[in-house]
């Protein structure tokens, strides 16, 4: 099937196709380990987790009062993560259960997912892979059993302030029994394409890695007279186990049953998930997958003290589980069964969506399921359009008030051919810059000196943006006059109307290994961050959309060969390919692939 061979990165299946793009791009191939795929998984998913969201927690904290945390939290429009929704037997035309769903990650070129078949005597898999990682850990069918996941928006990273003091034998840090306690030291020299080798210190306490600051502290640490300067630790589950929960892997390979699939991923770690799987006997799992630590509840919303006693980690949580619902399981980052795992959620939007429209039919097929996938109702709107309702038509302007009641009128879809949503984009944008600009946040729009890297967390425009939601509805907002800001919002947007649709600006932005081969204009898209078609864009900053589907799936547990699929790009990853973006037009249009499984209609094309 369609994928590079194991050892390819990104879809690069080695070869003199792919080696030539890299000497095309002046790129000079480093030294591949094999443990270089696992290192790129851990590293890309212990910023996944989105641990930097504490450093805002405790920016916002510090500048507003802790009213302001909740204000700003996750559930409002920021986080997108992925939808999956199970359909059993009973509520399909076939009997037999369906699984669909589209995880939402930032979109590469080549793509963090690949379409393969894993085929020999002991089991024959079809699923979505990551590149170089074994297996098919995610969304797999093996004929008899299925499973999916989302992000279970767990949280399962812990940050420590430390106090470091070097001595002359190293550094030490002071743990919670009030004495100094030697930390591992040693360094790293980072080699740089281009430029001149980093030598990096690397420092480990007790509690984990220093991730921020050292012995010489932080450029914004305070601590108490006398006393050593300040750094940050990370506490986070594989570095305390030295365990991937790549265990499960294998064993999800020989999975005929949602038994089978429930015992495997009792081996998962991270990401934590949540789980749907379904087999042919009727059989359903829903559950949470991956190892979240008990501890105090203060170390899941700010960075906490490592000399201070009651920090500390006592053991791991039962992982939560849930049923269905009317023979329906809807899983969208929304608080299910892992809200007594996590601190910030989805809004409900996406899993209220999926679940209405899976309610408007008693049976559904699989060739239904690409309906849920491509819808565009935006219920996140509803906020932002309340506030102009209550608008006086007699406070504004005429090309004001005409603008207002066109988009009271809209349909709150956020189709690509809109001019309406283009119209509500371009006054959210409008609205979130007025209110970052507002006096009452200044404090907050300098983020803290924090090394490069969580940047992205500590922007306020994209803050505003993504809690917009939040903060249109609390009942005060530091004394900011939100009809007057939604006001002039309109009338900036009235003045200088956009002249498309949403898809002349809302493109996708995919992040690229390799320079394109020529200079191309990327699609216009359907979505926005609260829609099932989940295309997030910035608001206030950007319309353009380098989160989505990563992939789509629907795997029909009747006939595996119904199931369905498709990715962003194409099947291959080397640029020039003719599969490099062979289903970008089903992707555009939220429609999918079929599943070949019949050995006598594949070709083969390369030996790469």
């Amino acid at each position: 099937g369609p994928g590079g061979r194991p050892g390819s990165v990104g879809g690069f299946a080695g070869g003199t196709g792919a080696a030539s793009e890299f000497v095309r791009a002046g790129v000079v191939p480093g030294r591949w380990e094999v443990w270089t795929p696992f290192a790129v998984w851990l590293a890309t998913h212990i910023l996944f987790a989105g641990f930097p969201a504490k450093l805002w927690r405790e920016h916002v904290r510090t500048h507003l009062g802790p009213d302001a945390v909740g204000l700003f939290a996750a559930d409002g429009p920021g986080t997108s993560g992925s939808n999956g929704w199970l359909v059993a037997g009973e509520r399909t035309v076939t009997g037999q259960a369906v699984i669909a769903g589209d995880p939402h990650r930032f979109i590469e070129d080549p793509g963090v997912y690949q379409q393969i078949r894993l085929s020999c005597p002991e089991f024959d898999v079809v699923g979505l892979a990551v590149p170089g990682i074994p297996g098919v850990a995610h969304f797999g069918h093996t004929g008899t059993v299925a499973w999916a996941i989302t992000n279970a928006m767990a949280d399962y990273q812990d940050l420590y302030r430390e106090r470091l003091r070097r001595t002359g034998a190293g550094v030490e840090a002071l743990g919670p029994d009030g004495t100094w306690r030697r930390a591992a030291r040693h360094t790293e020299t980072v080699e740089v394409a281009g430029e001149d080798p980093v030598e990096v210190e690397v420092i480990e306490t007790d509690r984990g890695p220093v991730v921020i600051g050292g012995p010489e502290g932080l450029d914004d640490g305070v601590p108490e007279p006398g006393e050593p300067p300040l750094a940050v630790a990370l506490r986070y589950p594989p570095r305390v186990t030295g365990d991937l929960g790549f265990g499960a892997l294998l064993p999800l390979l020989r999975a005929r049953s949602t038994a089978d699939v429930d015992r495997a991923v009792d081996l998962w770690a991270e990401p934590v998930n949540v789980v749907l799987a379904a087999d042919t006997d009727g059989g359903t799992l829903h559950r949470v997958a991956g190892r979240v630590p008990l501890r105090a509840e203060a170390n899941g919303t700010r960075l906490v003290p490592a000399w201070e006693q009651g920090h500390e980690w006592r053991g791991w949580h039962a992982p939560p589980r849930d049923g269905l619902t009317d023979g329906v399981a809807v899983m969208a980052n929304q608080r299910g069964p892992s809200a007594p795992l996590g601190v910030e959620f989805a809004p409900p939007h996406r899993a209220d969506r999926i679940a209405t429209l899976l309610a408007q039919r008693t049976h559904w097929s699989a060739a239904d399921m690409s309906a849920i996938h491509r819808d565009t109702h935006l219920a996140s709107a509803a906020p932002l359009l309340d506030h102009l309702a209550a608008l006086a038509p007699g406070t504004l302007t005429e090309p004001a008030a005409a603008l207002r009641d066109r988009l009271l009128r809209w349909n709150r879809h956020m189709d690509a051919d809109s001019a309406d949503a283009a119209a509500f984009a371009a006054v959210r944008s409008a609205l979130v810059r007025r209110l970052a600009a507002d006096p009452a946040f200044a404090a907050t729009a300098a983020p803290p000196p924090y090394p490069e890297v969580f940047r992205p967390w500590l922007a306020l425009v994209p803050r505003v943006g993504h809690a917009l939601e939040h903060l249109l509805t609390a009942d005060e907002l530091y004394g900011i006059d939100r009809p007057a800001a939604v006001r002039a919002a309109l009338e900036e947007v009235a003045a200088r109307p956009p002249a498309g649709t949403w898809g002349d600006t809302h493109r996708l932005a995919p992040w690229r290994a390799l320079p394109p081969e020529t200079p191309q204009e990327e699609p216009g898209l359907s979505g926005d961050h609260d829609c099932v078609l989940c295309t997030s864009p910035v608001p206030g900053l950007t319309d353009r959309a380098a989160r989505g589907p990563a992939a789509r799936y629907v795997w029909d547990l009747a006939r595996r060969e119904d199931s369905r699929w498709v990715v962003p790009l194409g099947a291959c990853g080397v640029p020039g390919s003719p599969h490099h973006r062979d289903q970008q037009a089903l992707w555009l249009a939220g429609d999918l692939a079929p599943v070949l499984t019949d050995w006598a209609r594949l070709t083969k094309e390369t030996d790469v």
